[in-house]
């Protein structure tokens, strides 16, 4: 027998969260570990759970949950909202207006590892991406500053408007440690402020 695709529903709103529950216990090729609300369980518990999947409909908990993939299902159809999402680590974004059987092909799909996002969006990643690789200074430049390899993996994000608690999520360390690189960040390169971390590389 194929092995079974372990999801953890974590919905704020309980009608949406029992109704994928109940999609999903139908098929046998998912176990429902867990259905519940956001808030009501740890990080800890999340990474216990041996979920491969977590399906949410908000972005109201860390992302942090061993080597499951993170999906949100009913979400607004909204640029900032997706941009922020895919930020945080989330593998697949399905709009407020999708069908049980969208949800249910987001659900496969992002357990294969395969990212999943309404089609429209994609022109929004490409847009992203190029914005950033047009705005952004060089890793030859970031390291011309002297920058340690962190230092400059830090620099694009604090480019894209990311906190210190967001990057810390995003390449797994501590918030204070994120602090510690961004204040030596600025003291490299003469900025004053986050905002003028960019400016300063690009005139270096």
């Amino acid at each position: 027998m194929d092995k079974t695709t372990g999801v953890l529903v974590l919905c704020r709103n309980r009608l949406l969260r029992e109704s994928i529950a109940r999609i999903l216990a139908k098929r046998a090729e998912f176990e429902v570990i867990a259905t519940t609300g956001t808030g009501t369980i740890s990080q800890e518990e999340m990474v216990d759970s041996g979920a491969s999947v977590v399906v949410m409909d908000s972005l109201e908990c860390q992302l942090e949950s061993g080597s499951a993939k993170f999906l949100l299902v009913a979400m607004r159809d909204d640029r900032k909202d997706f941009l922020t999402a895919i930020r945080r680590g989330v593998l697949g974004y399905v709009l407020e207006d999708a069908s049980a059987a969208d949800v249910l092909s987001a659900i496969r799909a992002v357990a294969r590892g395969v990212a999943i996002c309404p089609p429209h969006y994609l022109r929004v990643l490409f847009d992203t991406v190029a914005g950033q690789c047009s705005e952004l200074p060089s890793n030859h430049r970031r390291a011309q500053t002297g920058l340690t390899i962190r230092e400059q993996q830090i620099v694009p994000l604090i480019g894209r408007g990311l906190a210190n608690k967001e990057i810390a999520n995003q390449l797994g360390l501590s918030e204070q440690t994120v602090k510690n690189h961004v204040h030596r960040i600025l003291r490299k390169v003469g900025a004053e402020d986050r905002l003028g971390i960019s400016d300063a590389l690009l005139t270096a």
